[in-house]
C-alpha cells in the first residue's frame, strides 16, 4: 500500500519535473525556480530556491553522487548548480539558442544530453562542461531523453511520436517511428542490464499522448545491431500519460496522467498495483527515491506529493516523516496594506517596510538614498547591486535577489487572472500585444524573444510568419479595470 506523508506547496506555478539524489530532492517549475529539499524531513535548504533561469524550467536531474544538479529552460540554457552552495557552476547555451525542453545525465555523470524545441540535441562533456557534438531531428520538438544504464547510449522521444536510440558519437542506431500516436511525453530506462550469450537487453518505458504507458525490450545482437520489441501496453489511465519512472531495482513503474491520477505498476508482470488520486490537476512529474521507499509526484496544481510505499505488513516500521502541508510562505508575511498593491506600484516606504520584514533592515538607508521603489526593486540584478548600490557581500546579494524573485512569483498566485499574465515572463502585462501566433504577450518580452529565438512562437514552437506585433487594446483595458477594482 501507499501513504501520503507530506505535500510541498512552495512553487507558484506548474511543477514540471522532480528528481531525487541520495540525500536531496529537487523540483522545478513554470515560476522559473528550482527548489531543493533534504530528504530526511523535506525541509528546504537555506540556498533554495535557485533563481538563475529567465523563463520556465522544464527539467532537472542530479549527478550520480548528488554533488551537482542540471536544469534546463525555455531561456535556451542548461545550468549546472553546486549542491554544496546553490551557486551556478556552468551555463551551457544550447546550439541555435532554441528553448531547451529536456536534459539527462548519464549514470556515470560523464555526459549530459539536452534536447530542444527545434528538434536539436546537444551532447556535453559534463566534467569539463564543454559541448562535444550536436545533432537531432528537424521539424519536431525533443521532449524526452534518458541514458541507458551502461551510460553509452541514450534514447530520445519527440512530439512526432518517435523513439530514437543514439550512441555517444550521435549516430542514430534505431528509430521506432510510431511508438506513440500524437507524440511521446517521457521515456526512461530500467536500471538493470540483461545479458546472455552474445546479446544484451535493456528495458525501456515510454508514455505519450495516446494515453498509453509502454514497456519495451531494447536488444543488441552479437553483430552490433539494435532492435526494439514491445512487451506490454499499460492502459491504467484514461488520458494522456505525461511522465513515467522506474524504481531503483526496476521492479516498479510509476506514471502520471492528464486524468489527475498516479498509477503504480508491477513492471515485470505489467500489473496495476495502485491508483493515487490526490492531485487536483494534471500530474506532470514523478520519480522514485534511490535509497528509500518513497515516490514523489508533481502537478499543475503547483504541489508535490511525497508518498511512502509500504510492504503490506501490519508493522510498518521506520520513522514517519512530518506533515508539511502548511508551509510558511512570503505571502503570509505581507502586510495588509501592501497586499492589495502590485509590487511595481510600491512606494519607497513600502520597499523599506518589506526589507525590514525580510530581515534586510541593514539595506533600508541604502535603498532610500537611491530612491528604490517597487519598479526599481523588480529590476535589480547582481550587477546593479554590486556596482550601483555597492553591496559587497555575495551572500547578501544572493539573498536579496531570491527574495525579489519570490515577490515576482507571488504575483502568479495572488489572484491575477491567468490571461493577464505574459506567457513568457508570467508577470502582469502592461503593454500587451498580439503576435502572429494569435497569443498575447508583454511587448518587451516578445520583442526580446523574437530577437534571440529565431522567430519561433513561445507557445507553439512553430515559426512566426511575421514579426508584426499588434497592440491588444481590449486586453489592456481589461487589465486596467481589474486593477482599479481590487
Amino acid at each position: 500500500m501507499t501513504s501520503l506523508i507530506c505535500t510541498l506547496q512552495d512553487h507558484r506555478d506548474d511543477v514540471n519535473w522532480c528528481a531525487f539524489s541520495g540525500k536531496l530532492f529537487a523540483t522545478c517549475s513554470g515560476d522559473k525556480t528550482l527548489r531543493i529539499y533534504n530528504t530526511h524531513d523535506f525541509s528546504e535548504l537555506p540556498f533554495s530556491p535557485l533563481t538563475g533561469h529567465g523563463y520556465t524550467v522544464h527539467c532537472c536531474c542530479f549527478s550520480s553522487c548528488g554533488q551537482f544538479l542540471a536544469s534546463c529552460s525555455t531561456d535556451a540554457t542548461t545550468l549546472v548548480w553546486s549542491m554544496s552552495t546553490g551557486e551556478i557552476e556552468a551555463v551551457l547555451e544550447h546550439p541555435g539558442r532554441s528553448p531547451v525542453r529536456i536534459c539527462a545525465l548519464s549514470p556515470d555523470s560523464a555526459h549530459l544530453v539536452s534536447g530542444a524545441s527545434d528538434g536539436s540535441l546537444a551532447l556535453w562533456d559534463f566534467p569539463a562542461k564543454q559541448l562535444l557534438r550536436s545533432g537531432g531531428v528537424s521539424d519536431t520538438t525533443m521532449v524526452a531523453c534518458c541514458f541507458s544504464p551502461c551510460s553509452q547510449l541514450f534514447m530520445t522521444g519527440s512530439t512526432y511520436g518517435d523513439l530514437r536510440l543514439w550512441d555517444l558519437d550521435m549516430n542514430q542506431l534505431l528509430a521506432e517511428k510510431n511508438a506513440h500516436d500524437l507524440g511521446v511525453t517521457c521515456c526512461t530506462f530500467a536500471p538493470s542490464i540483461l545479458s546472455g550469450g552474445q546479446s544484451v537487453q535493456f528495458c525501456l518505458a515510454s508514455c505519450g499522448q495516446d494515453s498509453h504507458l509502454k514497456i519495451w525490450a531494447v536488444n543488441k545482437s552479437g553483430c552490433g545491431g539494435y532492435k526494439m520489441q514491445l512487451l506490454h501496453t499499460l492502459t491504467g489511465q484514461s488520458a494522456p500519460v505525461l511522465c513515467c519512472a522506474f524504481s531503483s531495482d526496476g521492479q516498479l513503474l510509476v506514471s502520471g496522467s492528464v486524468d489527475k491520477t498516479v498509477a503504480i505498476y508491477d513492471a515485470k508482470n505489467a500489473i496495476l498495483l495502485y491508483t493515487l488520486n490526490q492531485h487536483e490537476r494534471l500530474v506532470t512529474a514523478c520519480c522514485f527515491s534511490p535509497t528509500s521507499p518513497l515516490i514523489a509526484t508533481g502537478s499543475m496544481d503547483k504541489t508535490v506529493n511525497i508518498w511512502r510505499l509500504e510492504d503490506g505488513c501490519s508493522d510498518r516500521g521506520g520513522k514517519s516523516l512530518p506533515e508539511l502541508s502548511a508551509l510558511p510562505s512570503s505571502e503570509g508575511r505581507t502586510s495588509a496594506g501592501r497586499s492589495r498593491l502590485l509590487v511595481s506600484d510600491w512606494s519607497e516606504g513600502d520597499v523599506s517596510a518589506w526589507l525590514v520584514e525580510e530581515g534586510l533592515e541593514g539595506l533600508v538607508d541604502r535603498f532610500r538614498a537611491n530612491n528604490i521603489d517597487g519598479t526599481e526593486l523588480l529590476s535589480l540584478t547582481k550587477e546593479t547591486l554590486a556596482s550601483e548600490l555597492h553591496i559587497e557581500s555575495v551572500g547578501l546579494r544572493s539573498k536579496l535577489l531570491r527574495k525579489v524573485e519570490e515577490l515576482k512569483s507571488d504575483s502568479v498566485c495572488s489572484g491575477i487572472p491567468d490571461e493577464f499574465l505574459c506567457p513568457i515572463t508570467r508577470e502582469l502585462m502592461r503593454e500587451p500585444v498580439i503576435a502572429a501566433d494569435g497569443y498575447s504577450y508583454e511587448r518587451e518580452a516578445i520583442e526580446s524573444w523574437i530577437n534571440t529565438k529565431n522567430r519561433s512562437s513561445p507557445m507553439t514552437n512553430l515559426p512566426l510568419l511575421t514579426t508584426l506585433l499588434t497592440p491588444n487594446h481590449t486586453l489592456k483595458m481589461a487589465i486596467g479595470r481589474w486593477q482599479t477594482s481590487r
